[in-house]
């Protein structure tokens, strides 16, 4: 079967968006408003798999029970509301870090999106982000040449079930009306793997500090980027045939090999 489209995911596979945005945008908000709890890199791991920043934050407030000080009356109101502002005081923490340029794209990624549109492949993005988080990663890490070239963005309020439910994939197939056995997902997470093989696509995964761990067994490849020429992948499972780096060429050699098991 032919390759005709690379679906990637967002948050940790365009970029350290997790480590390296995430949760630096998310203390930050917790000092603004007087908190005295942080969120460490073991910690924060854990809330990971939570699928999304609301949910991270209820489940905190569930499991935890941190020390909420004078915010004790506003969350016994409506935990709901309180979220919401927290959830969005992090986001503009979150958008700051974008435009001054700190949360850069994996190795790979843009030069493979690139390779990928020349070559004729549909490209998408996969996310659990809303739309208003997604925004400022369109703008400020792939930028508009790249933006223009994906032919669909589905994220996670267009669907019922976030991952690792497959319905975000099986959105993103339907608005590109291409069959899963037709598609290959670019992902990092046990939780992204879960939701695209779940929908039937052939997954790529391109781990990072807060998922190498992970159980990546249903993959087709696990390597620590996409790399560039000049920085060769990590290659944990699967062959890139000797390429130092993951090509269009050398997904649709490894593609036929994942429709054959």
């Amino acid at each position: 079967m032919q390759l005709r489209a690379i679906l990637f995911d967002v948050d940790g596979t365009l970029a350290d968006t997790e480590s390296d945005g995430h949760r630096k945008a998310y203390n930050r908000a917790f000092r603004k408003l007087g908190l005295t709890f942080r969120w460490g890199p073991k910690l924060y791991r854990k809330l990971l798999r939570q699928p999304g920043g609301k949910e991270r934050l209820n489940h905190f407030l569930d499991r935890y029970q941190p020390e909420l000080g004078e915010h004790a009356d506003a969350v016994g109101e409506s935990t709901e509301a309180w979220v919401a502002h927290v959830h969005g005081l992090k986001s503009r923490y979150f958008r700051r870090l974008l435009r001054r340029g700190q949360i850069p794209l994996r190795p790979g990624v843009a030069r493979l999106m690139r390779e990928a549109r020349d070559a004729g492949l549909k490209i998408g993005l996969v996310t659990n982000a809303s739309r208003a988080s997604l925004k400022p990663i369109l703008r400020y890490s792939l930028g508009e040449t790249l933006v223009n070239a994906l032919d669909t963005i589905v994220c996670g309020e267009d669907v019922a079930r976030k991952k690792p439910a497959p319905d975000l994939y099986k959105a993103a197939l339907k608005n590109l009306q291409l069959r899963p056995d037709e598609c290959l997902a670019v992902e990092d997470s046990a939780i992204g793997l879960k939701a695209a093989t779940g929908a039937g696509v052939a997954t790529v995964i391109t781990f990072n500090g807060d998922t190498e761990k992970q159980d990546f067994a249903a993959a087709l490849a696990v390597l620590d980027s996409l790399g560039e020429p000049q920085h060769p992948v990590q290659v944990l499972k699967g062959s890139l045939a000797g390429a130092p780096c993951v090509t269009v060429a050398g997904l649709q050699a490894l593609f036929p090999t994942s429709r054959a098991a």
